[in-house]
């Protein structure tokens, strides 16, 4: 039986979202100062970044199917 397009974005959603928050944790772990070192840049950076692709991916949602109109001003 084919899965029907919910069931198919439930399935690699749930899937890619749990990855996302493994790797999330293993970017936590990095914290560790007794293990490595890094500067409040470096976390800046790294947090910069998640934040940043994180806004991209909602906004992909929250834009699907709408064109918006050019204005200059």
């Amino acid at each position: 039986m084919q899965e029907s397009k919910r069931e198919k974005f439930v399935r690699l959603a749930e899937n890619r979202t749990n990855k996302a928050l493994e790797m999330i944790q293993l970017i936590g772990n990095l914290s560790n100062r007794s293990v490595y070192e890094y500067t409040a840049a470096d976390v800046e950076k790294i947090f910069n970044a998640l934040e940043e692709e994180v806004a991209q991916a909602k906004k992909q949602f929250t834009t699907v199917g709408k064109t918006e109109k050019f204005k200059l001003i």
